[in-house]
């Protein structure tokens, strides 16, 4: 009985004898195959197995998304994230590959199951594809399933085991696993389904997403609804089993529904999107700078005013937030969101050149306080004037006549200022703006001219913010000891977006300029924000460019920057487009939201103590007399003294004006007075009731020096162009004086023709022919001035 079975045993050792032979006889074809299997094994998988185009991405500093692009496929597939959330990972091994963590890439156990399953449903139900097998049959998207096909796939499997580790292999089938309609991947799935991230899903939710891969098209709102549920509750309960959650865990996961119509992504930053894009950020995932709660209130705040600012034809506006103290990006809104594509919401205006209006003020004032041009109260003139052609108005059209340099500033006077700048050198400041990061300055000072203070030139809101917070951060980094270097704001995470800022400022230049900003009126609102202990002290300046194009609203405190512009995308001007009114109720509304903060502590160490005459703002002469004690930056100690104040002498009366000429010396009565041009005092007596113009010389003193009667129009050396009206007749040009005594009579002669008299307004309208001429003013003491000038026409 044991003879066939021994039988046996020697057929098979034949066998075998014969099969070494032949292996040992075609040896060297054998280890050609062999070593030719293992270079096609080592080598059989590519350098990289996805290549298909991710989304764009972008996420605020916490990680919640800002917004996404749909991919170039039109795929909602996100970049790969590095890391698998804890719960879907548990969720997916359990449900597509117990033996995850054990295997090189092929489960026996699971074949073998797959083929009882399959032997016993008559079909393929079943194909004991690991993990890492599915990740590879992702990657070669579109073959059929057939058995060779499964043969590639564990072939490549067990290549993959041994370039990637178990995390990595997840990651990857994680990022690329179906999840139903146009979703790929985990990431983009929790997102698109429930709005959030993959981390912070529930275990339900987790558990559905691990069976989507498996049937991605049962996910379809409206269908197959019981059947997916049901595949959700028994993987519940396989982890349940297996002790992954508890059963209070299990049952709320059973009470949990599906998800419904899938909800839109985030659009919370479509611009600063555009811009990442722009930089190459394409398909990328970004972590910005923003907190989305801040950039969720600033597009509220900018949304409630837009509907107002639309009733005047107003249909653009961007605010930027910046934060001092990380020097950061809280918020960019580069436009608002319009219905109508023709009124060019797709512009970001934070990087669009724009009219600067009167935005650029404080830095000239902040300028001329560190190089020690002005003292803050130093008065500055405020007349009319003409400068090399060119006549500023201040936006009253009314005069003061002389005004301290703060004030000017807090005002926003355009004619002190254009003064200021004539003082401090078009150049120099041209220069200082570039330096400030100011990017748009680019053409020669030249072509600027004065009106480079007034809105000559175009500037980006990012730059304007980028400026205004490095002032900030200058008193900030003073407050903590930090030595006073150029620093830059960057919402893009990289050099190229940083802020340029190579202009030193001196601590107390930027904290006077910021005091004097406080000043600024704030709008209606606001008006008394004084009396109220919750409001916090911001430093603001307003700007309208010219036509009413561009309004401007910048203001800062210690903790923030925040910038707001609007107007409209395409250039057209509308009534009422200012910066207090229309850009300024949004400054204020967005600053309401923000965490509030202290005031920035004054640089005492860079200050230095000075004798400041009360009225003029200068440095004290020794005959000033009403002399205040104040701590001023120490740069302003090379200011001149004051050269207002003059000692003048009285007939014994105090009414008239005498010199050694026409009084004996120990009759005379000196005096101090606060004396200024005729032009200037006409206008500033208005504005100063107290103030005591000189006395008249006593007419047995008449005085050369002493003239009262100041000619506004024309100017020295001027040359007049009449024009003709629209009726082909000459036009009327208006001479215009002032004279000291308010009830002064003044008679004017053309050549040698008498024009006429004129009392308290001194306006002398004529047409004088084309050519020279000589205009002579007298006044009722036959005091007189005398002025040439050129006329330019047609007769």
């Amino acid at each position: 009985m044991f003879l066939p079975l021994k039988c046996s045993n020697i057929a098979m050792l034949r066998i075998i004898k014969k099969w070494k032979n032949w292996i040992w006889r075609k040896r060297y074809y054998f280890f050609v195959v062999l070593i030719a299997n293992a270079l096609v094994w080592a080598f059989c998988l590519p350098d990289q197995l996805f290549n298909e185009p991710t989304c764009t991405v972008l996420k605020d500093k916490n990680g919640a998304i800002l917004g996404a692009r749909i991919a170039d496929d039109g795929q909602w597939r996100f970049p790969p994230s590095s890391s698998v959330p804890k719960k879907f990972r548990a969720a997916i091994i359990e449900f597509e590959d117990r033996q995850f963590n054990t295997h090189w890439g092929i489960s026996m156990r699971a074949f073998i199951r797959a083929v009882k399953q399959n032997l016993s449903e008559g079909r393929v139900v079943s194909g004991g594809s690991t993990i890492t097998m599915q990740t590879i049959r992702l990657s070669r998207k579109g073959k059929s399933r057939s058995y060779w096909e499964k043969l590639i796939e564990v072939y490549m499997a067990t290549r993959l085991e041994w370039r990637f580790n178990k995390e990595e292999i997840i990651r990857l089938y994680a990022s690329n696993a179906p999840m139903g309609g146009n979703v790929v991947g985990v990431e983009a799935a929790a997102w698109r389904y429930f709005g959030r991230s993959a981390d912070d899903l529930s275990w339900a939710e987790s558990s559905l997403l691990a069976v989507l891969p498996n049937a991605p098209s049962l996910m379809h709102p409206g269908k197959n609804r019981e059947k997916l549920k049901a595949k959700r509750d028994r993987l519940l309960r396989r982890l349940l089993e297996n002790g992954e959650l508890d059963e209070v865990d299990y049952e709320l996961a059973l009470e949990e529904p599906l998800p419904l119509k899938p909800p839109n992504l985030p659009q919370l930053a479509p611009h600063l999107m555009n811009r990442f894009i722009s930089k190459g950020w394409k398909g990328k995932s970004i972590q910005s700078t923003i907190d989305k709660d801040i950039q969720k209130h600033v597009i509220n705040t900018v949304n409630v005013h837009h509907r107002r600012l639309m009733e005047n034809g107003i249909h653009n506006a961007a605010v930027l937030v910046l934060d001092l103290e990380n020097k950061t990006v809280e918020s960019y809104v580069g436009n608002v969101k319009n219905k109508d594509p023709e009124h060019g919401s797709h512009v970001d205006v934070i990087q669009a050149p724009r009219s600067t209006g009167s935005i650029l003020k404080p830095y000239l004032y902040a300028g001329m306080l560190n190089e020690g041009s002005i003292l803050p109260d130093m008065l500055v003139e405020d007349v009319p004037m003409i400068l090399s052609g060119y006549a500023p108005k201040n936006y009253n059209e009314q005069f003061d006549g002389a005004v301290p340099a703060r004030r000017a500033l807090s005002r926003s006077l355009n004619v002190p200022i254009v003064k200021m700048l004539q003082e401090y050198g078009v150049p120099k400041f041209h220069n200082q703006l570039k330096k400030m990061g100011l990017t748009t300055i680019h053409r020669p000072s030249s072509d600027y001219g004065l009106a480079l203070i007034l809105g000559g030139a175009e500037a980006k809101l990012w730059d304007l913010c980028v400026a205004y917070g490095n002032m900030g951060t200058i008193l900030n980094d003073y407050a903590i000891g930090f030595p006073n270097e150029p620093v830059g704001f960057s919402s893009l995470q990289d050099r190229e977006e940083k802020g340029s800022f190579d202009y030193f400022l001196e601590p107390s230049a930027v904290w006077e300029t910021f005091n004097a900003m406080l000043e600024v009126a704030r709008p209606d609102d606001d008006a008394n924000w004084q009396t109220f202990e919750t409001s916090q002290r911001i430093a603001w300046k307003t700007g309208t460019s010219f036509g009413f194009r561009d309004a401007w609203a910048i203001g800062v405190t210690r903790k923030y920057v925040v910038g707001v512009w609007v107007g409209n995308a395409d250039g057209e001007g509308r009534p009422g487009l200012v910066g207090v009114k229309a850009a300024a109720p949004i400054l204020f509304d967005v600053f309401d939201r923000l965490p509030k903060a202290e005031w920035f502590p004054k640089p005492f160490d860079n200050m230095s103590t000075a004798m400041i005459c009360r009225e003029s703002g200068h440095r004290a002469s020794q005959i000033c007399e009403n002399v205040d004690t104040v701590l001023v930056p120490s740069t302003c100690l090379k200011t001149t003294v004051c050269p207002y104040h003059q000692t003048i002498y009285l007939d014994k009366t105090g009414s008239y004006r005498v010199h050694g000429g026409c009084e004996m010396v120990h009759e005379m009565v000196p005096a101090t007075r606060l004396v200024l041009q005729p032009i200037v005092e006409s206008y500033y007596k208005t504005k100063h009731p107290k103030f005591k113009s000189l006395p008249p010389f006593r007419s047995d003193c008449d005085s050369e020096q002493d003239n009262p009667i100041a000619l506004i129009y024309p100017k020295k050396q001027s040359t007049i162009y009449v024009p003709l009206t629209f009726d082909e007749k000459k036009g009327n040009t208006i001479f215009e004086a002032k004279h000291r005594e308010s009830k002064a009579t003044l008679f004017w002669h053309l050549d040698d023709q008498y024009l006429g008299e004129t009392n308290g307004i001194h306006q002398q309208v004529c047409q004088p022919k084309p050519g020279e001429h000589t205009l002579t003013i007298i006044d009722h003491s036959g005091r007189s001035i005398t002025r040439q000038f050129l006329v330019i026409g047609k007769e």
